[in-house]
C-alpha cells in the first residue's frame, strides 16, 4: 500500500459508495494477506485473517476519523485479526503435497534454496505471535519502531524488546536447526 491509498476514496467508501470500497479492498487485500501469512505462517489461517480484516474494514470504516490514517488503521485491524486467528488455533499445521516422482528436475541450488526457506520457516514458527508481528511490521512493511508501536498499541520500548528478542531467538533457532541438520546428515538421517 505504501501511501497509495487516496483519502478521497476512503471518504467515498465511508459514505457508502460500494465501488469505492471495492477499489479500497483491491488495494489493501494483497498487503493484508502478506502480513497475515508472514505472521501466521499458514495459508488457510492467513486467508481467514484477511477475510476477517476486510469484514472489519467494511463494518468499521464509517467510524474512521482521519482518512489519511487509513493504512495504519488497516494494519492495526490486520494484526488484531492475526492474533485472534492464532488464539483460535494454537497448533501449527504442516501442509505437505505428495510428490509423484515425476515432473521437472531441480538443480542443487534450487534444492538448497528450498531447504533454506524451510529452515527459516521452521525457525520463524518457533517465535511467539507478538515477536513475529513486530518483525513482519518492521522488516516486511518497513514501518519504523514508532509506527509499529502505534499500530499494535504498545510502547516503543516494548517493540524494541520484542524485535530484539525475536531476532535473537530466530538466529538461535536457525543455528540449532543448521547444527541438527548437519549432524543428522552425517549420521545418514534425513528429515
Amino acid at each position: 500500500m505504501g501511501g497509495s491509498v487516496d483519502p478521497d476514496l476512503v471518504v467515498q467508501a465511508q459514505g457508502g459508495d460500494h465501488a469505492a470500497f471495492e477499489r479500497l479492498a483491491l488495494v489493501v487485500s494483497d498487503r493484508v494477506h502478506g502480513i497475515a501469512f508472514n505472521i501466521l505462517r499458514d495459508r488457510d489461517r492467513a486467508e481467514d485473517a484477511t477475510q476477517q480484516t476486510l469484514l472489519a474494514i467494511w463494518r468499521d470504516l464509517p467510524q474512521l476519523r482521519d482518512p489519511t490514517r487509513f493504512e495504519a488503521w488497516v494494519y492495526r485491524i490486520a494484526v488484531r485479526a492475526c492474533h485472534a486467528e492464532a488464539r483460535r488455533t494454537r497448533r501449527w499445521l504442516s501442509v505437505v503435497s505428495p510428490w509423484s516422482g515425476e515432473g521437472p528436475t531441480v538443480s542443487d541450488a534450487g534444492i538448497e534454496a528450498v531447504a533454506d526457506r524451510d529452515q527459516f520457516d521452521r525457525a520463524f514458527r518457533r517465535l511467539s505471535v507478538d515477536q513475529r508481528t513486530v518483525i513482519v511490521l518492521h522488516h516486511y512493511l518497513g514501518l519504523t519502531i514508532e509506527q509499529v508501536g502505534e499500530t499494535i498499541g504498545v510502547s516503543d520500548g516494548t517493540v524494541k524488546s520484542r524485535l530484539n528478542r525475536g531476532c535473537a531467538r530466530l538466529r538461535t533457532a536457525l543455528a540449532v536447526d543448521a547444527t541438527d541438520t548437519g549432524e543428522n546428515t552425517r549420521m545418514g538421517v534425513t528429515r
